[in-house]
């Protein structure tokens, strides 16, 4: 039996990253939401 999750650096980045957010509008909207609140990472850096 093996483990489900196999955590990928480069998988994370281009999943979660910054320029994969700033591609859709969504992602856009959900940056934009986190630097209202005032977040220290914005979104998932390796």
């Amino acid at each position: 039996m093996s483990f489900t999750y196999k955590p990928k650096n480069k998988k994370r980045a281009r999943t979660h990253g910054f320029l994969a957010r700033t591609k859709t509008t969504a992602g856009r909207n959900v940056i934009k939401r986190r630097m209202a609140k005032g977040r220290a990472k914005l979104t998932v850096s390796v």
